[in-house]
């Protein structure tokens, strides 16, 4: 056999050897879990709550009708600025100014009932004195005396009625004033016509407990203007006022505006509210209302904008920071008490961390939340190597299990490092 066989044989039972071994090794770990980790680093975090919702002025009026009545000049439309006390729109007047009249001459009427009234009783008072007198001096018989006295009684019971009769009149006819100075509607405020939902030539109608009346016109004050935000009922407890939020407007894209909590909702959303009607018909969630003023609103923003704000809930500085998919939560055995049927156990969160190729679990207590880290207030020490995935792995290992380091994660997010 020559020199090159032998080499060329030598090497073929090496390369039999080493797979075999290779097999073997693999074989021996094939069941073995491979895991991801990652270094637990100091980063300053910022918590935040993500929510949507829509533009509107923080101060709007919604007019409606308070008089009925054919709509005979429709003086803006829908977009225009008005000052306030401008013509809006004028509704048929010629129904409630006859009856304005028809009560004015009421009135007047009454007025000459009530000079009528005072001059019989005052006729009535002399006639009772005289009689009085008479009947003292004995010159007038008893019953002459009580009929004095009866008519006396009736002419100011009548006059006490025509006062009353007249000041009802006057009330009717103040109310009738009333209507009728309602049939033209003014600008209550300075602002834009924002809705504009009827037409010159229409007949308005009023409200009533179970129909609405006629919507006339809503005018906004875009000076201040507010997003109003539909947050879930998980985050809300996190808001409070005065937190600063960064909004993006659908309608400005690429352009981020700065805002401040004004009002946070202590009940849930119904579905008619009329400022978030469609997303909260959309959602089967339970969400609460917040409002964000907007502090450099640009001119050309209306009411209805589509919006979506980040609401900073939290912020700490150099916090000892772990990725949020390496928490776990897993359950916590008493060993001197008898789980109760149908309890649930205590639980407790924490980390796994590699020792000797085996796992070991610490406990973690946990602070604020960026995107995708979380503050460990107690737990794995900065520069701790601790196994961030993969997930299904994550929840079915336990404490003591072997596994295999695949590679490290070096995935950071929800801060910045602290250098």
């Amino acid at each position: 056999m020559s020199k090159k066989t032998k080499i060329i044989l030598a090497v073929l039972v090496a390369v039999v050897v080493i797979g075999a071994l290779t097999a073997a090794i693999r074989g021996r770990d094939k069941d073995v879990p491979r895991v991801t980790t990652a270094k637990v680093e100091k980063l300053d975090l910022v918590s935040k709550v993500t929510a949507n919702g829509k533009i509107q002025a923080q101060n709007k009026v919604d007019m409606s009708a308070l008089v009925m009545g054919q709509i005979v000049n429709l003086a803006v439309k829908e977009g225009d600025h008005v000052k306030k006390g401008q013509l809006l729109l004028q509704i048929d007047r010629a129904q409630l100014a006859a009856q304005a009249q028809g009560r004015e001459a009421n009135l007047e009427a009454m007025r000459h009932d009530l000079d009528a009234a005072k001059a019989t009783a005052a006729q009535a008072k002399f006639d009772y004195e005289r009689a009085k007198q008479n009947f003292t001096g004995h010159i007038l018989a008893e019953a002459d005396f009580q009929k004095a006295k009866s008519t006396l009684e009736t002419a100011e019971a009548n006059l006490a009625a025509t006062e009353q009769r007249m000041r009802m009149t006057g009330a009717d006819l103040a109310a009738s004033r009333d209507s009728l100075s309602k049939t033209t509607v003014t600008a209550p405020l300075d602002g834009i016509v924002t809705t504009l939902p009827i037409k010159e030539g229409e007949v308005t109608v009023i409200g009533t407990m179970n129909n609405a009346g006629t919507q006339l016109l809503t005018i906004s004050d875009m000076s201040t203007v507010e997003a109003v935000m539909m947050v879930d009922e998980t985050s809300v407890p996190q808001v409070r006022l005065g937190q600063k939020a960064t909004l993006t407007i659908d309608a400005y894209p690429n352009v981020k505006f700065q805002g401040t909590v004004t009002d946070v909702g202590s009940s849930p959303i119904l579905k008619t509210d009329p400022d978030l009607l469609t997303l909260v018909q959309n959602s089967e969630a339970i969400n609460f209302k917040v409002k964000i003023r907007l502090d450099n609103p640009p001119e050309t923003i209306r009411p209805g904008f589509s919006v979506t704000a980040e609401i900073v809930t939290g912020r700490r500085e150099g916090a000892t920071a772990i990725p949020i998919q390496a928490l776990v939560v897993r359950d916590v055995q008493d060993k001197g008490k008898t789980p109760t049927p149908g309890s649930r156990p205590p639980t407790e969160e924490g980390v796994y961390v590699v020792k000797d190729g085996k796992l070991a679990f610490q406990k973690v207590e946990t602070g604020i939340a960026g995107e995708l880290m979380i503050e460990a207030k107690s737990g794995p020490t900065v520069g701790s190597e601790i196994v961030t995935g993969p997930f299904k792995v994550l929840r079915q290992v336990k404490e003591g299990d072997k596994v295999i380091i695949e590679k490290e994660s070096d995935k950071k997010g929800g801060g910045e490092k602290k250098t």
